[in-house]
This record gives structure tokens, C-alpha cells and sequence, in this order.
């Protein structure tokens, strides 16, 4: 044998022996296994008959809970994938486009300011026509559902990234001759990643909150339940049963830790080399299922083309329309041509507000008188004052330690699960309590509900918080030491500019968040006893339930009117303020 055929033959042993697997991939393969057959249980099940739904009585025997808690865990994942997609697509084009942003952001401030149940009104019935024969139709309209409370704090979230992409960066990517989609893979998603993946899980979190009206929809006469956690909970509820109650405590902890350990904590550990800094961290998150699948030889050599393709794609020199580029770098003015084409996108998008407004006060018209709208313009003002008051509650306690966790990594990952779980903890759970205490000591319930909102509200701040002193770079913090910058010096010209874009993404997000949660705060029930406060939220639950549509569209316009305006005259100023002064360039 000559030497040529040797080291061909050694060559070729090598090649071979790297696509054996290793012992990594035999841990692996198992978990990779487990949710493939997750996946192809829940698709089989989707497919089913719908008439199963009916036939499929809710148990509250707990050894049901493991197939509930996988049916509710692949409806929050499938609607955490379209708000990914949508918030992609949204935030890029409400960002990019000035025209387009004109119209999408005060869509957006609409869009998250509707209830969930205001939703499910109106989608259940669309989606069962869909598919009228399968259990697809249902379950669609509960991943919609879950979608509506997941996808617009992603938007918020990625807008602001976009909008805050440090100048030099920018410029810099302009000098290499970085097309617009280059541009965006290279540089815009990069950047957006560590809030990104933190609000991600707080929609997660987020999603448990309205879990039960998902999968336990009942709209006038017309009552849909799918096997899940939130209509086992629903169930418990109504027949108030604590131990159920509890056991679905215990399942929401153990699937929480699962989907920490296996989807957010690999993302956290991988988004880490995205922070803007030219120093390392300290002390960089670790994922163990991401050492793992690094370790892997063969899983790791089947990502290789998977990581080739999307590389590539993110190469392609594919140049925008001139319209569509950041706001900060506006293209040569076109004269007169641009003014005619601003007037008529203006008018444009009059007329078509106009014409929405007309349709909906025609429509409440039909089951409204106008001392009923005067009446719930004074239900609007009070869970107003609610939602303003438990904003700045929440913004006292929770910036302070937001920034606290979030400058130390190695505390980050051990309140990380914890956090996650107190966000998706949904307030149903506590309906009991609340009810006991307020019947027992004759409480007045527009004081001692409101709490419940609470629960909503504060971790959308709090989860925001975190993520901007994550991505705070190390630079400053450096340089903030060397100039023994302390105390209240270091909050006010150091700290506080730094998180204050993610702090604003935050409360505006929590407040929408707010006013969702009064729907189920403001409107509790446990067993026969119910308790209702004064408020917007009490009146959509009451009439949602009654299924008196034209009140719930008004309702729900009101609400849209006052979570837009408390958006325009507030949020939207502190967010232009944040976006031209407190940039990390």
C-alpha cells in the first residue's frame, strides 16, 4: 500500500468516525424523540372529529394533567411561532416605513388595548366555519387567542430595537455597503436579540394568564372546551375544588421549569454574544442543553446545513424599495411628488377610519342607548385610575430590581424560572382567596380586586428591565467605575438612560396588559359567588357572558379609545424622548 492510498484510507475512517454519534447524541436523541412524538400526538389529536369535543368530558382526575398540560404546552408554542413571525414582519415594517408606521403603531396600541375575550367573541365562530369538522377550527381559534396575548409585546419589543440601533453600528454597516436585508440579518435582529428573547418569555408567562378563557370559551349560548390545563382549571373552579386547584399548580411548575430549561435558557446562553460591548461579561449564562448539543457529534454535523442555508440567506444582496429604510435616514426629499403622495396616503387612511368608525357606531346603535355610552365612558375612567395607579406601583418596585438582575447574570438564571413562573401564575388561581376574604370581611370589591390586575401588569415591566441592563454594554459599566460614578449619580446619568427605552416598552405593554387583565380582575367568580367592581372590564366579562354584542363592541371601542390616547399623550412622547436622547451610541 503507498502512501497515498494510506492517508486516503485514513482520511476516509476519519470522515466516517465524525458522523458516528457520541455518547452526547445518545442524551440527545432521546429529547429530540420526545418532541417529535409531542408533535405528531397534538397533530393527531387537532385532527380528530369535532364532535370528540363534545364527548370528551373535562376530568379532574390529575392523572389526566400530563396529557393536558402537552395539549396547552403545543397551543402556546405553535402561537409563540406566528407571534415570532408577526412581530418580524410588524415591527420591521412599522419601523422602517415611515407611511407604514404612521398607520401600524396606532394599530398596534389598538390592537393590544382589545381584550382576549373581545377576540373570542368574534373568532370562534370564524374559525369553527373554517373548519367545521375537525377540531383544527377550535383549536385554532384557541392558538389565536393565546396569539392575541403573546404577539404585540414582541412588536413593542423589536420597534423599539430597531428604532434604537446605535448610529456607529448603523453607519458602519452603511460603509461596508450592507443592503437593507443584509443589514437587517447582520445587524437589526442581532441587536434586538436579548429583548427579544426576554419578552418572549414574558409572553409566554403571559399567555398562562388567559390560558383559561382559551380553552374554555363560552360566548352567549354557544360553549366550546378543549382538554387542556386552562379548562382544568376552569373546571376546578367551577366546582371549587381546591385539590384540583393545586394540582394544577404543581403542573404548571414542572411545565415551566421544562420550557425554561429546554427553549429560554439555551436562547438567553446563546443571545449573550449579541451584547453591544467590546469587553467581555463577566459572567457569561450557561445553558446545559446548549453544551450539550455543542458536544453532540452527529445532531451537530445534521444542524451544520440547517446553519450553512440560513447564513447564506442572510447574504443575499436583496435591495428594498427606497421606501422602506430607517426613519433617521431619510432619503432626498422628492419635492413636490412626495408632498402629493403624504397628502393622499393621509387622506387614504382617513377615509378608511372614517369608515370604521361610522360601522361601529352604527352597529352599537342597534343595543345602545347614549346614557349607556355615557355610562361606560365613566366605567373607562375608573379602571383607568386603576391601571395608573398599579403602573406606577409596579415601575417602583420593579426597576430597581430589574436592573439588579439583570447586571448579574449568574443571579439572572436563578430568578429566571422563578420570575417565569410568578408571570404565568394566572390570577384564576387566586379568585378563591380573594372572594373568602372579601365576602368574610365585608371588603369593598373596587378596592381589594384590584390587586388582581396586578398580576398582569408588573412583569411585563419587570421582564423589560432585565433585558435592557442585560444588553447594557460592559463598556460603560467600566467606564462608569473608573469615574467612581455612584449612588443616586450612577441611577441618574448612567443606569437609568441606559434601560429607560426597554423601561417604556415595558410600561406601555403593562398597561395594555393591565386593561386585559381587568376583564378577569375586575369580574371574579368562585363557585355560586360572584363579585364585580366598578369598571370597563367588569362590563365587557358581564356582557361578554351574557353575549350582548353590541355592548361588548362598545366596550371594547372605549377601551381602544383610552389605552390609545393615555398611548398617544404619555407612552409616545417618552418613547420619542428615549429614542433621540438616550440611544447607546
Amino acid at each position: 500500500m503507498d502512501l497515498f492510498s494510506f492517508n486516503l484510507n485514513r482520511t476516509a475512517n476519519a470522515s466516517a468516525w465524525r458522523v458516528l454519534p457520541n455518547r452526547w447524541d445518545f442524551v440527545a436523541f432521546p429529547l429530540i424523540i420526545c418532541a417529535i412524538a409531542m408533535a405528531a400526538i397534538g397533530f393527531h389529536e387537532t385532527m380528530a372529529p369535532i364532535s370528540t369535543l363534545q364527548t370528551q368530558v373535562i376530568s379532574l382526575d390529575p392523572a389526566n394533567l400530563p396529557e393536558y398540560a402537552m395539549r396547552t404546552t403545543l397551543r402556546m408554542l405553535a402561537a409563540m411561532a406566528a407571534s415570532l413571525l408577526f412581530t418580524l414582519v410588524y415591527g420591521t415594517l412599522a419601523a422602517k416605513s415611515r407611511r407604514a408606521g404612521q398607520v401600524l403603531v396606532p394599530i398596534l396600541d389598538i390592537l393590544q388595548s382589545v381584550p382576549v375575550l373581545g377576540y373570542i367573541s368574534f373568532t370562534v365562530t370564524f374559525f369553527l366555519a373554517l373548519v367545521p369538522s375537525r377540531v383544527l377550527g377550535a383549536e385554532l381559534a384557541a392558538i389565536f387567542a393565546i396569539f392575541t396575548s403573546q404577539a404585540w409585546n414582541m412588536t413593542f419589543s423589536f420597534y423599539q430595537s430597531l428604532r434604537t440601533v446605535p448610529r456607529d453600528l448603523d453607519e458602519v454597516s452603511r460603509g461596508f455597503h450592507l443592503t437593507s436585508w443584509q443589514r437587517f440579518w447582520k445587524l437589526e435582529v442581532p441587536f434586538s436579540m436579548p429583548g427579544l428573547i426576554w419578552n418572549m418569555m414574558m409572553s409566554m408567562s403571559g399567555g398562562w394568564f388567559f390560558v383559561v378563557a382559551s380553552e374554555a370559551i363560552t360566548v352567549g349560548n354557544h360553549t366550546i372546551t378543549l382538554p387542556g390545563i386552562g379548562a382544568y382549571l376552569a373546571q376546578a373552579i367551577s366546582e371549587q375544588n381546591l385539590h384540583a386547584i393545586g394540582w394544577v399548580i404543581l403542573t404548571m411548575t414542572i411545565v415551566i421549569l421544562l420550557y425554561d430549561q429546554l427553549l429560554f435558557r439555551p436562547l438567553v446562553a446563546w443571545a449573550d454574544k449579541f451584547r453591544m460591548e467590546n469587553t467581555s461579561s463577566g459572567d457569561a449564562p450557561e445553558s446545559w442543553l446548549l453544551d450539550l448539543i455543542r458536544r453532540t457529534r452527529l445532531i451537530h454535523r445534521l444542524l451544520v446545513p440547517l446553519g450553512w442555508f440560513f447564513a447564506r440567506a442572510a447574504r443575499v444582496p436583496l435591495r428594498l424599495s427606497s421606501s422602506v429604510g430607517p426613519v433617521r435616514f431619510p432619503s432626498a426629499p422628492g419635492g413636490a411628488t412626495r408632498r402629493i403622495g403624504d397628502l393622499v396616503w393621509a387622506l387614504v387612511v382617513l377615509v378608511v377610519t372614517v369608515f370604521v368608525v361610522y360601522r361601529v357606531i352604527t352597529y352599537v346603535r342597534t343595543g345602545v342607548t347614549v346614557d349607556e355610552i355615557g355610562h361606560v365612558l365613566v366605567l373607562g375612567l375608573i379602571t383607568l385610575l386603576r391601571v395608573i395607579l398599579l403602573i406606577a406601583i409596579a415601575s417602583v418596585i420593579w426597576v430597581p430590581l430589574g436592573v439588579l438582575i439583570g447586571l448579574r447574570p449568574a443571579l439572572a438564571e436563578k430568578i429566571q424560572p422563578l420570575a417565569q413562573f410568578l408571570a404565568a401564575f394566572p390570577a384564576n388561581l387566586l379568585f378563591p382567596v380573594f372572594v373568602i376574604v372579601i365576602v368574610r370581611f365585608n371588603l369593598n370589591p373596587d378596592i381589594w380586586l384590584s390587586p388582581l390586575i396586578v398580576l398582569g401588569t408588573q412583569w411585563y415591566i419587570l421582564f423589560n428591565v432585565i433585558a435592557g441592563a442585560s444588553a447594557y454594554p460592559n463598556d460603560y459599566r467600566e467606564v462608569a467605575k473608573n469615574f467612581r460614578i455612584r449612588g443616586w449619580q450612577w441611577w441618574r446619568q448612567a443606569m437609568l438612560p441606559g434601560v429607560f427605552p426597554y423601561y417604556v416598552t415595558g410600561a406601555i405593554t403593562a398597561s395594555g396588559g393591565a386593561w386585559n387583565a381587568s376583564i378577569v380582575a375586575e369580574f371574579v367568580q368562585w363557585g355560586h359567588t360572584r363579585l364585580s367592581a366598578h369598571g370597563l372590564g367588569a362590563y365587557i366579562a358581564q356582557n361578554t357572558e351574557a353575549g350582548d354584542y353590541p355592548k361588548i363592541i362598545l366596550g371594547i371601542a372605549v377601551m381602544s379609545l383610552f389605552v390609545t390616547l393615555f398611548n398617544r399623550l404619555l407612552w409616545r412622547p417618552l418613547y420619542a424622548y428615549a429614542e433621540s436622547r438616550l440611544r447607546l451610541d
